[in-house]
Order: structure tokens, then C-alpha cells, then sequence
């Protein structure tokens, strides 16, 4: 007896030729999986109209050569997410899915020509097309990459393997109370004693990265339409998170001091005021104590924040690191923030703030509240890391590897371009800027570098002001041993050389 789609319920059960028609036995996919698909499409697509009964699974599964158990678990599927519906004794049914809309087309005088179809909102639309994140985050010379390949890690699976052996409900479940209590208080006597920073372990809440410390900061302190200062050039990172949340970022010039206010900057007080004073980003400048008194004042009359990103700090170059900003606070104004992509390896995806004492609290409640806190296995190892000396045995020994490298690159630098070119930032962290020609695009210079293999960032890309009053390249040697430098750096200065 021949079955037909469109033969009505009453008349038995409809064999539907669609599925003859498509199920295919020499296909890759499972025969239930396929099976499935041919009867999800065919009941969404009105094919199988609703009411319509399907034919038993035996006499399916005889007419597609199947087992007759594969129909029986697609229709209890179908059933569990409301495809059809099985009715006892009398068989399946397609279930009603409930009208379908379509949009009403309106006379041909009045149809307007359909606007573009923008999938993103406005805010979206910005954020992309002013990110700053590059594709490529490994190689010369790509800055802001740590030399990842000497990361201790048969310390650190040694120590994982100890925790992992009795892992206690707490490391597997969702963390709470700003982050694993052992790694604070090992973050508080690391801070103190190495950045001059003044906490408490109950001060500090452990964040999945920089991008989300600065989240929980804007989200907490500042409403949509409040103005946040920025050093320009600065971090983009910061700038797209602020921008993302509605808050207005204005640009503060820096120069060799640090961010620099104008007396007209000073004439309007913003929320918050971002600063990287130990080694600014991206030009490497240090703030002085002069400039750091000026903003820490300003912010206590004005009741403003202080975000201090304390970038590269623990990487100086023939001088001891500075102290932190947040040491000088004596009015509660100051979040610190602090990561460990750089001193460790960026995938560990762990930051801090060091927050004053009334914010700490509810900054650990938002954090769970918005985030659901979790990597408390790797919090615990890392706690352990630290409290075993590691870690800083670990900082001293790539500050030693990094200065080397530093060195070979300013090495290269000379040999190519002489004085020719200025160098900028060098005295620090695990970049350093190559200026160029103001008159220069360096952004189709650094498009022309990349084809020799080798990566370098444009210094205007940091630059609010549009065009960017400085232009340069900003070149990474964290992730290029020593001995690679010369032969990689020959490559991107002949690149250079065909602009000058």
C-alpha cells in the first residue's frame, strides 16, 4: 500500500516520501542522527503537516531498512522537544508548532527600499571596529608576549598533581569570597614587599585577567555618561571596555612624567582616571612623584578614582622597580590591578585588584554576582607556587633573560639606523617603541613588515587623537631569544629602510 505525505490522519499513517527520498544507508552519519534531521526539518518546514500521523516505527524502519529500535529513539526525541506527540494506543502525531510569521508586505506606493541589515548594536559596532586585539599573539617582535617557553612547568605540575591527588569540594565547585584565601594572602606579602603596595589578604579579589578587573571597576564606579580620563596614547583594552560601557573616555597627553593634565583637563573632574605611573603604556614613561601627588589630591577633593595598571613593574633594567602609586594613597582613591599573563604565562587567565578596605567586600560579591567565579584549582597551585619562592625565583630569572634581549635589540636597533631613528621606552618591561618620521603611515609600515614574517604594531593605533601626533613601532622581544633577534630584526629594518 503506497503512503503519501499529504494523505489525511484519517486515512492511517502517512509514510512520507521525503524521507524515502533522502534518507541515504551509505551515508557517514548514524542512521538515527539522519533520520532525525530529515523529520526535525520536515515538521519545522511544514512538510509534514501538523495533526499528521507517522507511520509506525516498525513499518519505517522495514521501509528505510533500518533497525526498528533507531525510529523508536528518534520519535521518543522528537517527543522530548515537542515535535510530536505519542498518544497511546492510537500512534504519533505531529504536535501543532503554532502559526509561523511572515512579514505583511505593504502597498508598492508605500514600500520603502528595507534599510541595511546591522546585526549589532551600535555599542557593537564601535567595540569592533575600533578593537585593537591582534590575531597573531606569538613571534618577533610581538609586544606584550612573555617568554612562555621557560615557564617552570615541571614545578607546576608537580604541584597540580598534589592537589589533584584530593581535590576538596571547594577547588571544584564555584568560588567565592574574591578568590582563594592561601593566594591572597601570598599576593598581599608578594605586593608589599616587592611594589610598596599597602593590603590586607582581605583587600585583594582575583580576577580572570585585566579586561575583567576593569569591568568589575566600571561597572561598580562609574554610571553611563561619566568621564573617564585615559593616557594617550595608551592601553586600547582599557578604552574599549570603558566605551563599551557607556562611560566617555577623554585623552590626556603624556610626556616624560607621566599623564599630564592641562589646567583645562583640571577644570572638568572625571569619575576615574587610568594610569599605568610604573611603566606607562605603550611609550614607557615614569611618573613622578610630583605628578603622582598632583592626581592623588586631585582625586580625594574631586572624589574620583585612581586605576592604577601596574604594567611590566617587576621588569627594570638596571634599576630597582618603583613603587606603586597606591603606596602613596592616604585617601582610599587608588584600585590597584595587577595580572599574571606577563610573569607567568598569558593562558593562566588570572589577575588581582588591590581594592580600598569598604570596596573590597562588595567588589567580591559583584565579582560572583556577574562573573560566577571559578579556576580555584589553578588559584590553590599558583598560591602554593608562590609560597614555595617560585615565583619570584622565576622573575628574577627572566628579568635576567629579558634585559639580555632588550640589550641585543637596542644592539640591533644601532647597527641598522644609527641614531637615525629614535628609541623609546627601553629601559623597561618587554617592549620598546621605534619612532618613526611623524610624516610616515606606520600603519602601512608595519602591513609591509608583516610580510617578511615579522610582527611589529603601529604607535598611532594607541593614539585617541586622530591623526596620531607620534608615529613609531612598538617592538616585543619577550618571546625572541637572544640569538634570534639580529637575523629577525635584519628582515623588519629592510622593510623600514624602503620608507625612509
Amino acid at each position: 500500500m503506497p503512503y503519501s505525505a499529504q494523505d489525511p490522519p484519517s486515512r492511517g499513517s502517512a509514510l512520507p516520501d521525503f524521507v524515502l527520498r533522502q534518507f541515504d544507508r551509505g551515508h557517514p552519519d548514524f542512521d538515527h542522527r539522519q533520520l532525525y534531521a530529515i523529520l526535525q526539518r520536515g515538521i519545522r518546514e511544514s512538510v509534514l503537516a501538523a495533526g499528521s500521523r507517522l507511520p509506525p516505527s516498525r513499518m519505517l524502519a522495514q521501509a528505510l531498512g533500518i533497525a526498528r529500535n533507531t525510529v523508536v529513539h528518534v520519535y521518543e526525541q522528537l517527543a522530548l522537544e515537542g515535535y510530536v506527540q505519542a498518544r497511546v494506543g492510537r500512534g504519533t502525531f505531529v504536535a501543532d508548532m503554532g502559526p509561523r510569521l511572515s512579514p505583511v508586505a505593504a502597498p508598492d506606493a508605500a514600500r520603502q527600499p528595507a534599510p541595511p541589515r546591522k546585526n549589532l548594536s551600535r555599542r557593537g559596532q564601535t567595540l569592533v571596529a575600533d578593537a585593537g586585539a591582534a590575531r597573531l599573539q606569538w613571534g618577533a617582535f610581538t609586544p606584550g608576549v612573555p617568554e612562555v617557553r621557560l615557564f617552570p612547568s615541571r614545578v607546576w605540575s608537580r604541584l597540580q598533581n598534589q592537589l589533584w591527588r584530593a581535590p576538596t569540594p571547594q577547588h571544584l565547585s564555584y568560588a567565592t569570597g574574591g578568590g582563594d584565601a592561601d593566594l591572597r594572602a601570598s599576593l598581599a606579602d608578594y605586593l608589599q614587599g616587592t611594589r610598596g603596595v599597602v593590603c590586607t589578604p582581605e583587600q585583594i579579589v582575583i580576577t580572570s585577567g585585566t579586561q575583567q578587573s576593569l569591568h568589575l571597576v566600571a561597572q561598580l564606579l562609574a554610571d553611563p555618561g561619566d568621564t573617564v580620563w585615559l593616557e594617550d596614547p595608551g592601553y586600547w583594552g582599557a578604552r574599549s571596555v570603558f566605551r563599551a560601557l557607556g562611560l566617555k573616555p577623554v585623552g590626556v597627553p603624556v610626556d616624560g612624567e607621566g599623564m599630564a593634565p592641562s589646567s583645562r583637563d583640571f577644570r572638568h573632574p572625571p569619575r576615574m582616571m587610568f594610569v599605568s605611573p610604573s611603566h606607562q603604556y605603550p611609550t614607557g614613561a615614569v611618573m613622578s612623584h610630583g605628578r603622582r601627588r598632583q592626581l592623588l589630591d586631585f582625586a580625594a577633593v574631586h572624589g574620583g578614582w585612581v586605576i592604577e595598571d601596574d604594567y611590566d613593574s617587576e621588569f627594570r633594567y638596571g634599576a630597582r622597580p618603583l613603587p606603586a602609586l597606591q603606596g602613596l594613597d592616604r585617601h582610599g582613591r587608588v584600585i590597584y590591578l595587577g595580572t599574571f599573563s606577563k610573569t607567568l604565562y598569558p593562558a593562566l587567565r588570572l589577575a588581582y585588584l588591590v581594592l580600598p578596605r569598604d570596596l573590597a567586600e562588595p567588589f567580591a560579591r559583584a565579582l560572583g554576582e556577574l562573573y560566577r567565579e571559578g579556576q580555584s584549582p589553578q588559584q590553590a597551585v599558583l598560591a602554593r607556587f608562590m609560597a614555595e619562592g617560585h615565583y619570584t625565583s622565576h622573575i628574577r630569572r627572566m628579568r635576567g633573560i629579558y634585559g639580555a634581549r632588550h640589550d641585543a635589540l637596542i644592539h640591533a636597533i644601532r647597527h641598522h639606523f644609527g641614531g637615525q631613528l629614535p628609541v623609546v621606552g627601553g629601559d623597561a618591561g618587554l617592549h620598546l617603541v621605534l619612532g618613526l618620521p611623524a610624516e610616515l603611515d606606520d600603519r602601512v609600515v608595519v602591513e609591509h613588515i608583516a610580510r617578511t614574517k615579522v610582527v611589529a604594531r603601529p604607535l598611532s593605533l594607541y593614539h585617541m587623537r586622530q591623526p596620531a601626533p607620534a608615529k613609531g613601532l612598538l617592538l616585543g622581544y619577550g618571546a625572541v631569544r637572544e640569538e634570534d633577534i639580529p637575523a629577525n630584526f635584519a628582515r623588519l629594518a629592510h622593510a623600514v629602510q624602503q620608507f625612509l
